[in-house]
């Protein structure tokens, strides 16, 4: 079983990139997968109320596929009703904040105990770039410091934070984060390093797909991994994490 926790479809290309989607899956026996959407950097609440449709519409095509997580911006006045209609109303199944804030800014606090409320993931954009890094991208160390202030909360740090001896040093010590190395071609080692200091326990699988999928299969077949680490990146700690039921992310 593969539970893929990190796709997306981008903003204006929803049905094609549904499409490329469903062709992975049935192609690569992908069982699930965890989708938001997001474009701009700073959307308004036109704008995500556009996003998060685009999702709950392919979670109604392909209810036995897609979980859908519900894209905030934490600036805009209604970022909380947002959470609650996605979670109450239209069942979905975590938040997504990406860069309109970073992760341990105030404005995101409540959403954060809502979340804990709910018992529901945070997926988390974390990206450390030596250039380019966007104004407010959080990195590792904002996600520490919001797991910090929540422990309680389940909070998953994307995409290694952008470098893994950054990202995963930074977030070691905080057994309630998750993270996916999902994203741009990492290190061969990244994932082996990711293992030895967080433990197989706390990695979860992700592509981001519509873009590359194999390359992180590829990392997970090719890492130094026993048959149950992999079940556990492959499927068991996403199940763990989508469980209402319980509480806790590790």
């Amino acid at each position: 079983m593969i539970i893929d926790f990190h796709a997306h479809i981008w903003g204006g290309n929803g049905q094609k990139d549904k499409e490329n989607l469903l062709i992975a899956c049935k192609r690569y026996g992908i069982d699930k997968l965890c989708v938001s959407s997001v474009e701009c950097v700073y959307p308004n609440e036109e704008e995500i109320r556009f996003l998060n449709e685009g999702v709950v519409r392919f979670m109604r095509e392909q209810p036995e596929l897609i979980y859908g997580f519900v894209y905030v911006n934490p600036s805009n006045p209604d970022a909380l009703t947002v959470l609650r209609q996605g979670i109450e109303e239209y069942g979905m199944s975590g938040m997504k904040l990406w860069i309109a804030t970073t992760c341990d800014d105030p404005k995101v606090f409540p959403l954060i105990e809502q979340c804990i409320a709910y018992n529901i993931p945070v997926m988390l954009h974390a990206w450390k770039k030596s250039v380019g890094q966007y104004a407010h991208e959080s990195t590792g160390v904002h996600v520490a410091a919001l797991a910090k202030q929540y422990p309680e909360a389940k909070l998953v740090m994307a995409h290694l934070g952008g470098n893994c001896y950054h990202g995963v040093r930074a977030i070691r010590d905080y057994p309630n984060v998750m993270t996916d190395f999902s994203g741009s071609i990492f290190r061969g080692d990244d994932l082996n390093y990711t293992v030895e200091q967080l433990g197989a326990e706390r990695i979860l699988f992700g592509s981001d797909m519509p873009g590359s999928y194999l390359v992180n299969l590829g990392q997970v077949e090719e890492a130094a991994l026993t048959g149950e680490q992999k079940e556990l990146i492959y499927y068991k700690n996403a199940l763990r994490m989508l469980d209402r039921r319980q509480k806790g992310s590790c």
